[in-house]
């Protein structure tokens, strides 16, 4: 991966685990549905006047069938599942449930989009899914809500691979810009139902908690999603999707020092594991046998 593109996929990690321990705190005065609303509305806005300033033009049509099914799937289905799982799980462990979604990408990239099958790849997230694993059942021993939460954040982490999967095939016909703000316009018609539940919790949410959305929208959507497809561009869906394995580890960091979440020792194996998963998918080659499997 080229500098530039490793830099946005850095950028992108950070913000994204920012994201985590923002819809934790947001999520105590706006509902799944209207957080997930209101931060794409300040996606879009951001984005649309960036492409207005740039004189983006609008996507070809080869593009729109991957724009349209990122858009619904990542941008829509995504967010809404998330914020209804972190309601009930911690952030730390949204994230690393989360994290299944780069299987969900290696394999459907490998298959799909003819991306190919490296051992390290699939070696890296093997690790990191047993992570994810230790994560489920650290969770599983505390309730019924806890179980639920975990399946939430794992519906958004199938929607999230999909998203990639539809995403990677539109940044051959349109830019990353393009791509990432009418993805975003998509995702906000898609969850315009929730527009009076959003009306009605923000004219009591405390001010923090607003700020929170509108951040979630500026920050970890309209310039994480941006410097994401720019980074894809230029890589395989694969390997980026290996790269947000970091993002766990960060969101547990954030959430135990701004939220004061600490994590039980099976979340920090969990986590361990993930970041394990991260230095071995990113392996060469000539580390382990064989390119390739299937």
């Amino acid at each position: 991966m080229e500098t530039k593109a490793l830099a946005a996929a850095g950028i992108t990690v950070v913000l994204w685990a920012s994201a985590f321990v923002a819809i934790r705190s947001a999520g105590a005065e706006y509902s799944p549905g209207a957080l997930a609303l209101g931060r794409l509305l300040a996606g879009s806005a951001v984005l649309v006047v960036i492409w207005l300033a740039r004189g983006g033009g609008f996507p070809p049509r080869a593009a729109w069938p991957g724009i349209l099914g990122s858009g619904v799937l990542w941008f829509g289905l995504y967010m809404v599942a998330l914020n209804w799982g972190e309601q009930l799980v911690d952030a730390g462990t949204a994230a690393m449930v989360v994290n299944i979604g780069p299987i969900v990408i290696a394999l459907l990239g490998g298959w799909l989009l003819k991306e190919g099958f490296p051992r390290a790849l699939f070696a890296g997230l093997a690790v990191s899914f047993a992570g994810a694993a230790v994560v489920g059942l650290s969770m599983s021993e505390g309730g019924g809500s806890s179980v639920a939460g975990v399946l939430l954040c794992l519906l958004a982490a199938v929607s999230y691979g999909v998203g990639v999967v539809f995403q990677k095939p539109a940044l051959r016909h349109a830019s990353a810009l393009q791509v990432t703000t009418f993805g975003c316009v998509v995702g906000t018609v898609a969850c315009l139902p929730f527009a009076g539940q959003l009306v009605a919790e923000a004219s009591t949410a405390s001010l923090g908690a607003t700020l929170n959305v509108v951040y979630l929208g500026v920050f970890p959507t309209a310039l994480a999603f941006t410097t994401w497809a720019y980074a894809l561009a230029r890589t395989t869906s694969g390997k980026m999707g290996a790269t947000t394995y970091v993002t766990p580890a960060l969101v547990v960091l954030m959430s135990w020092v701004a939220l004061g979440e600490v994590p039980g020792w099976l979340t920090l194996l969990g986590g361990l594991l993930c970041l394990v998963g991260v230095g071995v998918s990113r392996m060469r080659p000539r580390r382990l046998s064989g390119q390739s499997v299937g």
